[in-house]
């Protein structure tokens, strides 16, 4: 993140900034009615900086549903999730209900507050989990992953015992962001479900180690495991969610 603009929601009324807020359609009537709701919702200030581009403006992020930009209010620093006005959602509700059931876990990061098309939300510094696992390197490195698998799995778990399926974590390369101090924080709830069998642990094992390019790297650099065993813990986890099959998957996986 290098250049970064800063503006007051009422910066919003130029079409230049406004296509932020109305993305991908600009709307001079919706706009007025956003920058009212961002108000109400206790944003003075948006610095507009990030990887992804709209109309050449710096954001930190841009998806199908929403686009994320870095805000201010009376507590400091944090992200603001902004409903696109295509998006197929009347509503940034749902996403905000399902992070706070998340919080309540000790897992997401923390909700603000939220409005009809605005989600306030701690923003996470850090890297993206397959990135952070490059950068180990060391005598601590093993120990220090060993760690963060050990918190992920943890968080999964009592997500699943929340009855809480985050959805997106058996392909989680952009789910996973790792602090500087070397904690994992998963991210984006958007499409989490209450009403689905929840699927957290299994999906996140999958991922990192089983079926993806990270898993062979984690494996590579924690000793290899028993993939077998692994499988054979996760069917009778699924078969019961229990703290003592939850602790077979730790052994399999070399964390206990």
């Amino acid at each position: 993140m290098t250049s970064s603009i800063t503006i007051t929601p009422d910066d919003f009324v130029n079409p230049v900034y406004g296509r932020i807020l109305c993305y991908p359609r600009f709307d001079s009537i919706e706009v007025e009615h956003r920058i009212a709701e961002l108000n109400s919702i206790g944003v003075n200030a948006v610095e507009l900086t990030g990887p992804k581009r709209i109309e050449n403006l710096p954001v930190v992020g841009k998806g199908c549903v929403s686009v994320v930009v870095l805000a201010r209010n009376t507590l400091g620093r944090c992200a603001l999730k902004i409903r696109r006005t295509d998006s197929d959602r009347s509503t940034m509700e749902h996403e905000a209900e399902m992070l706070r059931i998340a919080n309540s876990v000790g897992a997401g990061p923390k909700l603000r507050t939220s409005s009809r098309n605005f989600l306030l939300m701690d923003y996470v510094e850090g890297t993206l989990f397959p990135s952070w696992v490059n950068t180990l390197k060391g005598k601590g490195k093993k120990r220090s992953l060993q760690n963060a698998l050990l918190n992920i799995l943890e968080v999964c778990f009592k997500l699943d015992k929340a009855g809480l399926d985050h959805g997106e974590l058996s392909r989680a390369p952009k789910h996973i962001i790792v602090t500087a101090e070397g904690k994992p924080i998963l991210v984006d709830f958007e499409t989490a479900s209450i009403k689905r069998k929840p699927s957290n642990l299994t999906s996140i094992c999958q991922y990192l180690f089983i079926g993806s390019e990270v898993s062979k790297r984690v494996r590579k650099m924690i000793g290899e495991i028993d993939v077998r065993c692994l499988i054979e813990a996760l069917r009778e986890y699924k078969q019961e969610m229990s703290e003592e099959r939850f602790r077979r998957i730790l052994q399999a996986s070399r964390l206990k």
